[in-house]
């Protein structure tokens, strides 16, 4: 690998541990709460952040909880008691603020991750959880932080935060490294 490499790979990483070292550890306690206490979780993501988020509820499943993906065919209505999570970073999108009002109808919780607080999506939520990273709302000129492209620190971040959720997660709900295991599909 030549140096140049190198220096993307540690500049990325670099970038990546930066955003998720000023990601509030209580709050991220209180997102891993709601989820295990949620009669059913229902999750959003547009594009890139979507993936994140799906791979995600595969790990919510495997810990034994009742998760859907929007737009899947056995997604169930939402009601109270529920919680939606919805991912965007530049919390602007106009699926995402539906989505949101849809499930705030219905009685259930909406737990956002972004990365703008001020955002139309956050002012809808009622949990948010701020990842301080650079998305599309802010990768141009003066405000663009990272040497990856548009939100790619936002989505690599979610990708660890994730993981490290579902560890939370895992104490939280007592679900076993066997019992995960065991839900993993065989369909592969």
């Amino acid at each position: 690998m030549s140096e140049k490499n190198e220096n993307l790979f540690k500049i990325a990483l670099d970038e990546l541990g930066g955003v998720l070292g000023r990601v509030d550890e209580g709050g991220i306690d209180a997102a891993c709460k709601m989820l295990a206490d949620a009669g059913q979780i229902v999750v959003y993501g547009c594009g890139r952040e979507a993936l994140q988020v799906k791979g995600f509820a595969m790990r919510l499943y495997h810990l034994g909880l009742p998760v859907s993906v929007v737009g899947d065919m056995n997604t169930p209505p939402l009601g109270p008691h529920d919680v939606f999570l919805a991912s965007s970073g530049p919390g602007e999108a106009s699926t995402v603020l539906t989505l949101m009002q849809v499930a705030h109808d219905a009685g259930a919780a909406n737990l956002l991750l972004t990365a703008q607080p001020e955002s139309s999506a956050a002012k809808r939520a009622d949990f948010t959880l701020l990842i301080p990273a650079q998305t599309m709302a802010n990768d141009q000129g003066s405000q663009k932080t990272s040497v990856l492209p548009m939100g790619s620190v936002f989505e690599g971040a979610l990708f660890l935060l994730f993981e490290v959720m579902v560890l939370k997660l895992k104490s939280l709900t007592g679900a076993s490294p066997e019992a995960m295991r065991a839900r993993h599909t065989n369909m592969e």
